[in-house]
């Protein structure tokens, strides 16, 4: 147990004590395999509406990373309708909508409509910024530090941890949040 732990020294009194410093990452990303089984699931269910039989409408990766989806459809309305599949998959699978990017806009070719939509991931230091002045605004005793695309956050209780991923949950940001490195 204690090897999952960082200590701290303090002196109190002449004694010295080591206090156990908790922390965990906030980090913007996406699970891949879940993201396979929404594509997989939506996929699925293309083939079996009777709305879709007959029409263009398909979901393929956006390249062979997949990092993102691109939706074919025979309009708006198809196109529009499979990104609510999507939606759908993301919320049964418990993963956060946010991280569809849809705000490229449609092409139109040939009689069809094409929308790449990629997945959004990593946090900029604007995006960093915010989480650690909501963090440090609740509660003053955590630690943030932004590390790149993520934020380390540590406080000796685990409690305030617990407590400040429960605001940061709370929270509307635009970006989809998760939880990494607890220890």
């Amino acid at each position: 147990m204690l090897a999952n732990r960082r200590l701290t020294d303090i002196m109190f009194h002449g004694i010295l004590l080591r206090m156990a410093n908790f922390s965990f990452d906030i980090v913007s990303d996406y699970d891949k395999s879940e993201m396979t089984n929404v594509y997989e699931q939506t996929k699925r269910e293309l083939d079996s509406r009777y709305d879709f039989k007959g029409t263009s409408a398909a979901i393929d990766w956006q390249n062979a990373d997949k990092t993102g989806f691109k939706i074919t459809g025979d309009s708006q309305y198809q196109l529009d309708a499979i990104i609510e599949i999507v939606r759908k998959k993301l919320a049964a699978r418990e993963q956060s909508q946010k991280l569809l990017d849809v705000s490229g806009e449609p092409v139109t070719s040939n009689l069809k409509t094409t929308w790449e939509v990629p997945f959004k991931k990593g946090l900029d230091q604007e995006k960093a910024k915010k989480i650690t002045a909501k963090i440090r605004a609740e509660f003053p005793k955590i630690k943030t530090q932004i590390q790149g695309e993520e934020v380390r956050v540590s406080s000796s209780s685990k409690n305030d941890l617990q407590d400040a991923m429960a605001l940061l949950r709370a929270q509307d940001f635009d970006f989809p949040l998760s939880f990494t490195n607890f220890r």
